[in-house]
């Protein structure tokens, strides 16, 4: 998809964490700026991955201005924004837009389940009318985790009452013919549909979506951009072999946790293993079987930049 906000290799960004489970802001940029240096395009901070809703309002907002004032570019960032609360969902959109984010990513109110469309029509236009435009609010569909999916219906009266404004999609449902539905019904009003899991990203291209917002992109980016630029062809279906590998390693074992072990090894910094309950770090046998998983994927040692080496 041509003129895409966030085209491209969007990774679902970690925060870092201090022993006392505060935001390591200093790690967390460091990581960033190797990210965007090996085959991102943009970056999905405060995400599922990034266990936003671990966080509080306060510290939501800090982690976002503490990247930009590390050297973060705000346009490059999508962060997460969602929240059960209408008023919390626009006042962290608001100072979102404030920072010069260009788009937002939105979870759907998940608290009361089995909510109607009318009812999440009603709520994402008090959003859009809140918020007064001037950035772009893309959906998450993830109904696996919140438990509130986006039907397709829902998303047309949405794209026909705030063309431009409701720009786009995170369908992290696993669900391929829902992504590509999703695709052939709205790609051509500019709609962009992003895949959640690495394994659909040429697929997802070639369908006429505008690229993926990944967890594992945390640490296979690099093919994530290979697939990007090439989209057809021997380097490019490689390079997708391998996103689909490292995805499946990953998720060999619980995700986030999972993807702070890899980072961890594969830079020497201890300091990702840090994790907020209820998430818990892995045990050792997870550890060693997710890095077994990653090793036979073929996925060291990581190109380009070290992580440690970004931060100094």
């Amino acid at each position: 998809m041509k003129d895409a906000l966030f085209g491209g290799v969007n990774a679902a960004v970690l925060t870092a964490m201090h022993p006392d489970l505060s935001p390591d802001l200093d790690r967390m940029a460091a990581h960033a700026k190797w990210l965007l240096a090996n085959g991102c395009n943009g970056l999905g901070i405060l995400g599922t991955t990034g266990e936003a809703n671990s966080f509080g309002l306060s510290e939501r907002k800090a982690i976002l201005e503490g990247l930009i004032a590390r050297g973060i570019p705000a346009r490059v960032m999508m962060p997460g924004t969602g929240c059960a609360s209408l008023t919390d969902t626009v006042e962290l959109t608001l100072h979102a837009k404030a920072q010069g984010c260009r788009g937002v990513l939105l979870l759907p109110p998940f608290y009361y389940k089995a909510p109607s469309d009318d009812g999440l029509f009603a709520y994402f236009s008090e959003v859009v009318n809140r918020v007064g435009g001037g950035i772009a609010l893309y959906l998450y569909h993830f109904p696996q985790q919140s438990a509130v999916p986006f039907s397709l219906d829902l998303i047309g009266r949405l794209l026909q009452a705030f063309p431009g404004t409701i720009k786009g999609v995170k369908d992290s449902s696993g669900v391929y013919a829902n992504m590509k539905a999703m695709a052939d019904n709205f790609a051509r009003d500019g709609f962009e549909v992003y895949s959640g899991s690495d394994e659909f990203l040429q697929q997802m291209l070639l369908d006429g979506g505008a690229g993926c917002i990944t967890a594992a992109s945390n640490a296979n980016s690099h093919w994530g951009g290979i697939v990007y630029a090439r989209r057809t062809g021997a380097e490019a279906d490689k390079a997708q072999a391998m996103l689909t590998a490292t995805r499946r390693a990953a998720t060999s074992v619980p995700l986030i946790p999972g993807l702070r072990e890899i980072i961890a090894r594969s830079t020497g910094d201890d300091g990702w293993r840090v994790i907020r309950p209820p998430h818990l770090k892995l045990d050792k046998a997870q550890a060693d079987a997710v890095w077994a998983a990653w090793e036979a994927a073929g996925a060291l040692p990581l190109p380009g930049l070290s992580i440690k080496a970004a931060a100094e």
